[in-house]
């Protein structure tokens, strides 16, 4: 992947979590209604404090990968939350799918941008 398009992936990619992790302890972007049973579930989640943990991993996620410092291990990290996403709008709330696709798109893009990161790791 050519390094700039790959540099613009990477920061656009932190951007988006540090603004989504912030955004659960700062409440700046509202949320919409939400169907019963994904209202039900993410007050489960939020409850049991792990949207306080999923915060967390996008906020230094964000930060790692605008830095450019951990990026490879932390788009890794990253992947468990983006798949998260894609699959509570896809089976919960279908019609706030499209940012999840946005970043289960990005992470994809960024993982493929490590490739060269994870060879040892996978091979």
């Amino acid at each position: 992947m050519n390094s700039k398009v790959f540099m613009v992936i990477r920061i656009l990619l932190g951007l988006y979590v540090l603004v989504f992790g912030l955004n659960k302890f700062f409440h700046f972007i509202p949320f919409g209604e939400m169907p019963a049973e994904a209202g039900a579930y993410f007050t489960a989640l939020s409850s049991a404090k792990v949207m306080t943990l999923v915060a967390i991993v996008e906020i230094a996620t964000g930060l790692a990968l605008i830095l450019n410092k951990y990026g490879a291990l932390m788009t890794v990290i990253l992947m468990s939350v983006s798949v998260n996403a894609f699959l509570f709008h896809m089976m919960l709330a279908p019609e706030g799918i499209g940012g999840a696709v946005v970043l289960l798109v990005l992470n994809v893009a960024a993982l493929i941008g490590y490739k060269d990161k994870y060879k040892d790791l996978l091979s």
